[in-house]
């Protein structure tokens, strides 16, 4: 009796996200739309499709929808079942509620940082101050929002510590879109990247104690950015 040999299956062609890393798909994505989100290119109230940020972004749906889900659990985007996805409305108040606690636990992040970091992570938090000062010297807000938020993510990681960095994660990305909706009227770029430049240098030099403090001072002054927009 003669064997039928079967066919081997037919391989399917890849779909351009089966080509990368869905993680590192996923974390593009997401960096990218926070960037959009927080510099306001997507305003408070625009409601989001997958399909056309898919488009946008040259990235597939299942990565925007994962890095749509980080956003909404950072508090920048409301998913309204069966309505689609929101950006999420800025709220003063709620921002002065928010730094009661981004006051304690920067602090204590800095502190941390500045005790565990790494030689590499040290010589990258003297490369963003400097980095800070040119883009204020330059006025260039965005450079300035790209470094703030790789100071925020570097401190994080230097501080060794997931409980602290889980907490400030939920914060950051409300905090720099807040500074960047109001800053052209209230803020001083040059004084907040004094300040930013402070905290990293104290950590790059290990001074848990100077660290700390300049994060304190750091706060005081959000603190009274916020304010200002308030009474305004």
């Amino acid at each position: 009796m003669s064997r039928v040999k079967a066919k081997a299956p037919r391989r399917r062609k890849a779909a351009p996200e089966d080509d990368a890393d869905e993680t590192t798909l996923t974390a593009r994505a997401y960096r990218q739309l926070e960037e959009l989100i927080v510099t306001l290119r997507l305003q408070p109230g625009t409601v989001l499709s997958e399909q056309t940020l898919a488009h946008k972004l040259a990235i597939g749906r299942t990565p925007i929808r994962e890095a749509l889900q980080r956003l909404a659990h950072d508090g920048l985007v409301v998913i309204m079942p069966r309505r689609g996805v929101m950006v999420s409305e800025i709220n003063i108040r709620t921002q002065l509620r928010l730094l009661e606690v981004r006051r304690e636990v920067e602090r204590l992040i800095a502190r941390l940082a500045a005790a565990r970091a790494t030689a590499a992570e040290r010589s990258e938090f003297a490369d963003i101050a400097d980095g800070m000062m040119a883009a204020a010297r330059t006025g260039d807000d965005i450079a300035f929002m790209r470094l703030d938020q790789r100071f925020n993510v570097l401190s994080a990681e230097a501080a060794r510590n997931e409980f602290a960095s889980r907490s400030m994660g939920l914060m950051h990305g409300l905090s720099r879109r807040f500074w960047y909706q109001h800053y052209k009227e209230v803020a001083d770029l040059p004084r907040a990247a004094r300040l930013h430049a402070d905290v990293a240098t104290a950590i790059e030099r290990g001074v848990e104690d100077a660290a700390a403090t300049a994060s304190d001072r750091l706060i005081d002054y959000i603190a009274e950015f916020a304010r200002k927009t308030l009474d305004d």
